[in-house]
């Protein structure tokens, strides 16, 4: 008979994050269901309402997932992070002491300076699911300046830091093939499997979304059967080129009736915007965003081009891409080279000369959405899930 996989799952994410209810519960759900024991501790924010709280606390009992939220302290900066990690490590310490836990699976870095250190201390397994190169992101993101002498340490301290996890691991998770390249050209000899941010084809079907649906929705949001709609999902800002995807719009308008429509849970504000009245912000939750899409005519996701941007895998282009929709991005990030769909256009810059040809295809696509058969792509979720099992399987066995 075998044994049951035991695995400690920690996350400085929030399972009532959106990217925690797209990125981390889908893959616990699928692995236990395989029959892998999770314990999962995430940090929660206070402004999640208790109905989300108690929803997730539901799939989290029906899957025989325990769920340890904690509170995400986001003031003030830099300590309110020691903070939390001063909790977690003792969180992590009673969960050990009281389970059997064969793995620690450690999300991104802060979560991993903890799993490192029990791995020293007590020899159980640490998996560093990087998600990124975190520190540099942070730096070409503007959150860190470095001519600040403290974030100057702190960026230091995370790249020693960074070295122990790559060498020390029993295994490292890295969404793109780019960024393992990248880490095997510095000599690192851990084992790493790709595993990109993966679709659920079960929720991102689009025949699951009726006409009556698609024409109540299009209703709501004051959409007319002539308009070409452009799509952006997700976060807004930081990594995302607004200013492109907003020139981008600019460009269609000028030769198109179009609406600019923009799902997002972020606040943005457009008012200084010229086609302001044709741009639809809205939020809304997870479940319906596959309806959204299929409002779409096409999509945009103009991304950072830069060092860290090499480790990005945006989950939003799988599930466009498994609705059937045209999507517009750029080069310079992650995997997006390898990516091949006649749905996908990827531009070599952002220059007027690069977009108006780019818009004289995509108008021409619009109607044609034939998905492709993701069943066995690499951002499937039920490979995402295979993958993960295929790791923690192949680190559990191990010495």
């Amino acid at each position: 008979m075998a044994t049951t996989t035991n695995v400690l799952y920690l996350s400085h994410d929030g399972l009532t994050d959106p990217l925690g209810e797209s990125q981390i519960l889908p893959y616990l759900i699928g692995l236990s269901a395989k029959g892998t024991q999770f314990t999962i501790i995430s940090f929660e924010k206070e402004k999640i309402g208790s109905a989300k709280r108690n929803s997730i606390d539901l799939i989290c009992r029906h899957n025989r997932i325990i769920w340890i939220p904690l509170s995400y302290h986001r003031w003030p900066p830099l300590l309110s992070t020691l903070y939390d990690l001063w909790i977690l490590e003792r969180s992590v310490g009673q969960v050990i002491r009281k389970s059997n836990i064969s793995i620690m699976h450690c999300r991104s870095y802060p979560t991993s300076l903890v799993g490192l250190s029990k791995k020293r201390k007590l020899g159980v397994k640490f998996i560093f699911d990087m998600r990124g190169f975190w520190a540099d992101e942070r730096v070409e993101g503007g959150i860190w300046n470095l001519r600040n002498p403290l974030y100057k340490m702190i960026y230091n301290y995370f790249k020693k830091k960074e070295s122990e996890f790559l060498r020390e691991a029993d295994h490292v998770i890295s969404l793109t093939q780019s960024a393992k390249s990248e880490m095997e050209s510095w000599g690192i000899k851990t084992p790493i499997t790709v595993i990109p941010t993966c679709v659920d084809l079960e929720l991102f079907d689009p025949s699951k979304i009726t006409t009556a649906k698609t024409r109540k929705l299009k209703d709501e949001l004051k959409i007319q059967d002539d308009d070409f709609v452009l799509l952006y999902l997700g976060s807004w800002g930081t990594w995302y080129l607004t200013r492109d995807m907003l020139r981008f719009f600019f460009l269609i308008r000028e030769r198109v009736k179009a609406k600019f429509l923009i799902v997002s849970a972020d606040a943005i504000d457009l008012k200084d915007y010229p086609y302001a009245a044709d741009v639809i912000i809205k939020s809304t939750n997870r479940v319906e965003v596959p309806a959204y899409i299929t409002i779409a005519s096409a999509s945009v996701a103009f991304i950072k081009s830069s060092f860290s941007k090499k480790a990005s895998s945006a989950t939003k282009i799988g599930e466009l891409m498994a609705m059937g929709t045209f999507i517009v991005t750029n080069a310079g990030w992650g995997d997006v080279a390898q990516l091949t769909s006649e749905n996908i256009l990827v531009l070599s810059d952002l220059g007027s000369d690069t977009m108006a040809p780019a818009i004289v295809k995509m108008l021409a696509s619009k109607g044609a959405k034939e998905p492709p058969n993701l069943r066995t792509h690499p951002l499937s979720l039920t490979n995402g899930i295979l993958k993960y099992q295929e790791v923690y399987q192949q680190v559990a066995h191990e010495g």
